[in-house]
């Protein structure tokens, strides 16, 4: 395997044609795979931007299974990570007879922590009845399994309320002072990537791992000498959560909870810690009250100055503070008791650091949700940062993702990622737009911000995606928006419509795919990730240009930053990000060779304003129209 070179490898008669049913070569693929070739060999980093169909996949696995490098790949979503260790490197490992041991490593909420149910035997906490059956699923579970992931677990909700309970997290994990230490899943899927020469991650892994390490607490990850970041247009934005910081509320009730056990387990004279435990569940409430009762996002500092939410937090730091007064009295009479003090000093020290506004080259904010609220400190830019991990020597560094350039330049995100020397690439999908596909601006749309657009929208586009002979997305910057669509399709198209969170992805994708004629109205969760290739998906809908809301907390933040510095934040930040999640939407609709469709953008923003030409340049090469009366006739060619 060592002589071969990445064009004999991916040959007519190579191993991986003769192996793999219906392979046949890509030039686009072939050139991507030398271009990977040559970067673990000089360790210059490269940035490859691989259009749908480049086949981009087995263009980086090839290469680096024949050098025989321990290698981290890093991908976008657990969904991703578990496609590539469970589908794509077994077919490249049976080919290429690559003997090396390989592993799958998920962050520590995917596993089944023993510890914490055992605990559960001693003393429920109330459950519903949904819970209490989701709890047996696990128990019964456990005993069968060898790798303890609670995604291997039969009819558990993803969002089930017993997932808290029965993993851990690194505030309650009790490390090598656990009982269960030697049995642990975590240990044991950790230890086995630590042996492997191939270890499949996904980003929210990876960057906490670059976190854990900054504070000099040990490693989840192996050292390696390659990585590949895959979905890398993902990467900075991933980033900038793990280099900053996040508290949230739950963290207090989950203390609160614990104390509660830790009281009635290992300290039952001592009534002070029900108090403290009460005390600290109230003051938290207390302050997701003071928030508003909606869900919403915003600026913390501006929060912060009302007197209201000022008074919540200090009450919430004074609870604390007994709580810490209370615990320091039980020190030496249980594990979990002092488990519970380390956890509270580390609370107490990160909420004085979310809460310290004025630091300067960090976006403060918060988001609440129905229960919760977390706390944000957000650094502006993680270019330094990411750029040191970059100078290490001796390691290769290889970015891809079907959407990474603003037209033909890298330079966006290059700068946000401190790539201050790299090589680059693009590859064009293999795909014939000219043929496969159409794209159409209609006229007379109304307002990008108008009352009730997504109505208007939806009468406009009826008859269009009833002409439409398989199935059709419509995806939505806005809940508004992807709600009013529904009501309108719902009453007046005689099809199926499925709507984002009535079911869960995975599910909601089967029964699109499986109609073969229904509409999907989705918001950004299906903007990105999602593949269904032939009739089932022949038109897709994006309501408008995907530019971040003005009032989104780190945005504003960015633009400023840019204000002071003297840069144009609009052309700086706003439109490469906008244009590389437009190009995210649109790489849903042509999957294959054979598929064929219709684009529809219901922004005339693109065609009526100086920017739009950005985006048309960023996008496959789809003959326009501004007629709908066009697009049925395109559409009566796909029966």
């Amino acid at each position: 395997m060592e002589d071969q070179n990445s064009s004999t490898l991916f040959a007519e008669q190579g191993p991986l044609a003769r192996a793999i049913d219906g392979f046949t070569p890509r030039a686009a693929q072939v050139a991507m795979a030398a271009a990977v070739e040559q970067a673990l060999d000089d360790r210059t980093p490269l940035v490859v931007e691989a259009g749908t169909g480049t086949g981009k996949t087995f263009a980086y696995l090839a290469p680096v299974l024949k050098t025989g490098k321990k290698v981290v790949l890093s991908t976008g979503s657990r969904n991703l990570q578990e496609q590539l260790f469970h589908r794509d490197l077994p077919t490249l490992v049976e080919a290429m007879d690559y003997h090396h041991p390989v592993a799958l490593l998920k962050g520590r909420a995917n596993y089944v922590c023993l510890e914490r149910l055992g605990l559960l035997n001693d003393a429920v906490p109330p459950l519903s009845p949904e819970g209490l059956a989701d709890l047996q699923k696990v128990r019964r579970f456990v005993p069968l399994t060898r790798g303890g992931d609670i995604g291997d677990i039969p009819g558990l909700p993803e969002r089930s309320e017993v997932l808290p309970l029965v993993t851990s997290t690194n505030d309650n994990c009790l490390g090598r002072d656990c009982g269960h230490y030697q049995d642990c899943y975590l240990v044991k899927a950790r230890a086995k990537a630590m042996e492997a020469q191939v270890v499949v991650v996904n980003h929210h892994l990876f960057f906490a791992d670059m976190a854990v390490r900054d504070t000099g607490f040990g490693q989840l990850i192996p050292d390696a000498e390659a990585y590949i970041l895959d979905e890398a247009h993902q990467l900075p934005e991933i980033a900038g959560q793990y280099f900053g910081q996040s508290q949230s509320s739950r963290q207090f009730m989950e203390l609160a909870r614990d104390l509660r056990l830790a009281y009635k387990v290992e300290a039952k004279d001592m009534a002070q810690l029900g108090k403290a435990a009460d005390q600290l569940e109230r003051c938290t409430q207390d302050l997701r009250l003071a928030f508003g009762l909606d869900s919403s996002r915003g600026q913390l500092r501006l929060m912060l100055a009302r007197p209201d939410v000022a008074q919540a937090l200090t009450r919430l730091q004074e609870s604390l503070e007994f709580t810490y007064e209370v615990l320091k009295l039980c020190l030496g009479r249980g594990e979990q008791l002092s488990q519970c003090f380390e956890r509270l000093i580390g609370l107490r020290t990160q909420l004085e650091s979310v809460t310290r506004v004025e630091e300067t080259g960090y976006s403060y904010w918060y988001d609440t949700g129905r229960l919760h609220i977390t706390l944000h400190k957000t650094p502006l830019s993680v270019a330094e940062r990411f750029a040191a991990e970059l100078a290490k020597d001796e390691v290769s560094w290889i970015f891809t993702s079907a959407t990474l350039a603003v037209g033909d330049s890298f330079a966006h995100f290059c700068a946000d990622l401190g790539l201050a020397r790299c090589r680059t690439l693009q590859l064009d999908s293999p795909f014939d737009y000219s043929r496969q596909s159409r794209l159409c601006v209609p006229r007379y749309l109304p307002e990008t911000n108008g009352p009730g657009r997504g109505r208007i929208l939806a009468n406009t586009l009826v008859d269009t995606l009833g002409r439409v002979p398989g199935g059709s997305f419509f995806l939505c910057t806005s809940y508004q928006v992807m709600n009013e669509v529904a009501e309108v399709l719902r009453a007046r198209l005689d099809r199926t419509v499925l709507v984002q969170g009535e079911d869960n992805k995975v599910r909601l994708l089967e029964q699109f795919s499986d109609d073969g004629r229904a509409v999907l109205v989705a918001t950004s969760s299906f903007w990105e990730g999602i593949d269904v290739r032939g009739n089932a998906l022949q038109c897709v809908v994006i309501d408008k240009l995907p530019f971040s809301a003005p009032d989104d907390p780190l945005l504003s933040a960015r633009l400023e930053d840019c204000r002071r510095r003297g840069e144009d934040g609009f052309a700086r930040v706003q439109l490469p990000k906008a244009i590389i999640t437009l190009k995210q939407g649109v790489g849903r609709l042509i999957r294959d060779v054979q598929d064929r469709g219709v684009l529809v953008i219901t922004d005339g923003r693109l065609v009526n304003r100086a920017y739009g030409a950005d985006f048309i340049a960023s996008l496959p090469a789809m003959p326009r129209t501004r007629s709908l009366a066009r697009v049925a006739e395109f559409l009566s060619t796909l029966e």
